[in-house]
């Protein structure tokens, strides 16, 4: 095993990315951890850390974290791998805090235990499985250094191929991006074969693509929404259940802690109201 984390990870140069994946990985199980103990309300665990009546959420400290080691990555010597790697490790500590509460940052609201508390979750695991497959030593798009392409034969030649490579890649993610797959799209980079086939699929019904180009086209929309009900939302309950198991069950009801819900507007009420039924306070 050491032989291995020598060969792989030490003489690659990818200490400070192992280093920035471990502190991320132990820093969301951790803030998971603590989050779950003060929300089951057990006693001899801190709760949440309060200045005044300011409730301080933790991803103020992720980012002085991720300040903190950034800044401390650029002041690092050029060739000393163990301040890399410690500086890695802090800013990991720093995004994982930050990605945990990615939503609240998203919607500017408390919604880290309701359903759009989810996309937190979602931005950690994608987060962690592209910094895994780095590790394992994918690259984006397949390319490593394009100043190797030089000095192989036909080395102007084979870079404009890269360049067009890359410029057709970067087309499909847009165009996945369109279809609403920002997941898949992001994998892509790293995965091309992924970043094809969601480019050339149906887009998701909602989206700008099928919102342009399946306006006239009914048929392409049904199998769009066909495509939804069938495959995608099955997987996302399933997706759902094990988040829930691992993170903390979602979907409670959004709370303002301190005042009561902002009221729904009498014109919303009035157009849910039934027959018969007043809308007066």
């Amino acid at each position: 095993m050491s032989g291995w984390f020598f060969a792989q990870i030490v003489h690659t140069g990818r200490l400070p990315l192992f280093c920035f994946f471990m502190a991320f990985i132990v820093g969301f199980a951790a803030i998971r951890a603590s989050v779950r103990l003060i929300r089951a309300g057990v006693k001899w665990w801190p709760g949440n850390l309060t200045a005044g009546s300011v409730h301080v959420h933790h991803m103020v400290f992720g980012v002085v974290l991720m300040a903190g080691g950034g800044i401390a990555d650029l002041a690092a010597p050029p060739f000393s791998l163990a301040w890399r790697a410690g500086a890695a490790g802090v800013f990991g500590l720093g995004t994982a805090l930050v990605l945990d509460e990615f939503a609240l940052i998203l919607h500017l609201r408390d919604v880290y235990w309701a359903n759009e508390g989810r996309l937190s979750v979602d931005a950690v695991f994608v987060a962690a499985g592209v910094t895994a497959l780095l590790l394992l030593g994918a690259s984006p798009v397949g390319v490593k250094d394009v100043a190797d392409y030089h000095h192989m034969p036909g080395g102007t030649a084979t870079s404009a191929a890269l360049v067009a490579t890359v410029a057709a890649l970067f087309v499909l993610a847009v165009i996945t991006l369109l279809k609403g797959k920002p997941w898949v799209a992001l994998l892509g980079v790293l995965i091309p074969l992924v970043l094809i086939a969601g480019a050339v699929r149906v887009a998701r019904p909602g989206s700008p693509w099928a919102r342009w180009r399946y306006r006239d086209r009914p048929g392409r929309l049904a199998t769009a929404i066909r495509r939804e009900e069938r495959i995608r939302l099955p997987l996302i309950r399933a997706k759902n259940r094990i988040q829930d198991v691992l993170t903390g069950s979602h979907g409670q009801p959004l709370t303002w802690p301190g005042r009561t819900p902002p009221a729904e507007p009498v014109s919303a009420r009035r157009d849910q109201a039934g027959p018969g039924e007043s809308v007066d306070d």
